[in-house]
């Protein structure tokens, strides 16, 4: 229906038991990093993060490529006339993925490039279809994959890191398994299923103890070792006098299912 916002929408936000699904939907240009695009991509994550009833957000894409990448026409635009260039709101996404205290799952559903692997390194999960291809390209274009960098270093590693970045060739979902972008790949008809056994797997943790453990990953490499210890032994002992921890030990005694409270507290 012309006029209906839904219609021109390029990111799509579904909520279903506990799970939040966003659904990048840009056909004309691939599913590409356009203004739009990562407006709609911010502002459902910021739905999600707050929707109480949410416990696991998967990031997935409509067609056969999850995300080509900046948007080049529009790049090119701003350049003419002078504006910024830099696909810069994608700065506000890849933040909120890495700190959410819901854990991110990515449904790779195709082909990635570019920003598209910044929006796959800072799932905290990533599933792909096996076809599915990678490259970080942006050399070849006459840029620099500076903003991605942040989080593609420390899932890759800089020695790998240096040999994607400089040569900008494509590697193969299972190549990105082994370097340790993806966690797994899965045939087109099992990926669901692949996707899904994670979430099980999540849902059955307490959700904020699910959110404290993210956050060991994101925290302890930055720290020195005695702030480290002296840092965990306090989150730990916060964790042990938890109401959550309360109900999992008492479950755990009487043999039965924890009674997680829902949402975060």
């Amino acid at each position: 229906m012309t006029g209906d916002p839904v219609a021109t929408e390029l990111v799509h936000l579904h909520v279903a038991s506990g799970i939040a699904t966003i659904t990048l939907d840009s056909p004309t240009n691939r599913n590409a990093l356009s203004r739009q695009l990562t407006d709609e991509l911010d502002q459902h994550f910021d739905a999600a993060l707050a929707n109480q009833q949410v416990r696991v957000i998967v990031l997935t894409g409509a067609g056969p490529v999850f995300c080509s990448g900046a948007d080049l026409k529009e790049q090119r635009t701003a350049n003419e006339s002078k504006q910024r260039a830099g696909p810069g709101g994608l700065v506000p996404v890849l933040t909120k993925m890495w700190h959410s205290p819901k854990p991110v799952i990515g449904r790779i559903n195709g082909a990635a490039r570019a920003g598209g692997l910044g929006l796959v390194a800072a799932c905290d999960i990533a599933v792909a279809v096996e076809t599915a291809s990678f490259a970080i390209s942006e050399v070849r274009i006459g840029v620099i994959p500076a903003i991605i960098s942040v989080v593609l270093l420390p899932k890759l590693g800089m020695a790998k890191s240096m040999e994607l970045f400089l040569t900008g060739e494509p590697f193969s979902a299972e190549e990105a398994v082994r370097i340790g972008l993806l966690n797994a790949s899965a045939p087109t008809a099992e990926l669901d299923d692949a996707v899904g056994r994670y979430i099980g797997s999540i849902l059955k943790g307490a959700p904020n103890a699910i959110a404290g453990a993210k956050a060991l990953v994101r925290d302890v490499p930055g720290l020195p070792l005695e702030e480290a210890f002296a840092t965990m032994g306090s989150r730990s002992a916060h964790y042990f006098a938890s109401e959550e921890a309360r109900e999992g030990m008492t479950a755990f005694a009487e043999k039965r299912p924890p009674r997680w409270q829902e949402g975060l507290a």
